[in-house]
């Protein structure tokens, strides 16, 4: 068993994943592309600013056929299909700056991983973006995909190309993980490079500002979700409903409901 930093956090993604050799693997693994890179980015923009929004990219990394994008998201937003679907049409607009027709030259894959879940509750999901026939079959013109993952569910179904790498990332979020359940070096690499006694102060002190805000986020949910419920207990109240009636439907104490003003 090994002490290791949730990948969660984006600055310990971002730590492990910015490695070349993980990055590639991982790459391969999911979109089954094979990329040479020397270089990972990380918090990579463009400049001039394409469509009006300064997006930032976690992980960016191109070679001479393939612009490949991988965020990493815990925090769950309502947008975040749109979110990144925007972030992949950013990546392709940008090479029509230099380009000589609609067609880039590079193929734009992202992936975007879910560590916290999606109300959808899929292990893997994926927009196409290839014209089909209306048989549903590709006609192979277009290869830029976007593939949301989500290592929470991962299950006995996954494909075995992504499963042994979204049970490691799912694996890390207790902070323990046992190294011998997998085979891939590249994993081995990424619970070396992340493991707790080798995180820096400073990357420490990123992870506490980001588990700060997810506890201010989740708390202001909560405040807001139990606003909600009284106010739909004023409302039965106000409709003559029975108290022990609303607390059964509610969850809410008959005592609390007693001393809500109307």
């Amino acid at each position: 068993m090994k002490q290791v930093a949730s990948l969660k956090y984006g600055v310990i993604f971002k730590k492990a994943f910015s490695k070349p050799e993980i990055f590639t693997a991982f790459v391969k693994a999911v979109l089954g592309v094979t990329i040479e890179i020397e270089h990972v980015e990380t918090e990579k923009s463009f400049n001039p600013i394409i469509g009006n929004v300064n997006s930032h990219f976690d992980l960016f990394a191109e070679d001479k056929k393939n612009r490949v994008i991988v965020d990493i998201q815990h925090t769950r937003h309502e947008d975040h299909y749109d979110r990144f679907l925007h972030y992949h049409c950013v990546a392709l607009l940008e090479q029509i700056t230099h380009a000589k027709n609609y067609q880039p030259d590079l193929t734009v894959y992202t992936i975007v991983v879910l560590t916290s879940g999606d109300k959808h509750k899929n292990d893997v999901t994926m927009i196409d973006f290839d014209p089909k026939n209306l048989k549903g079959d590709s006609i192979g013109e277009i290869k830029h995909k976007v593939i949301y993952l989500c290592p929470k569910y991962v299950n006995d179904e996954t494909p075995t190309i992504y499963k042994e790498w979204l049970e490691a990332i799912n694996d890390t979020l207790d902070e323990v993980v046992d190294e011998s359940h997998y085979q891939s070096k590249e994993i081995q690499s990424v619970f070396d490079t992340i493991e707790k006694d080798d995180i820096t102060p400073d990357e420490r002190a990123v992870m506490f500002d980001e588990y700060n805000k997810g506890v201010y986020e989740k708390k202001i949910k909560a405040e807001a979700l139990k606003e909600g419920v009284i106010q739909v207990v004023k409302i039965m109240l106000k409709e003559g409903v029975e108290v022990n009636m609303i607390a059964k439907f509610t969850g809410v104490t008959v005592d609390k409901i007693n001393q809500v003003e109307l």
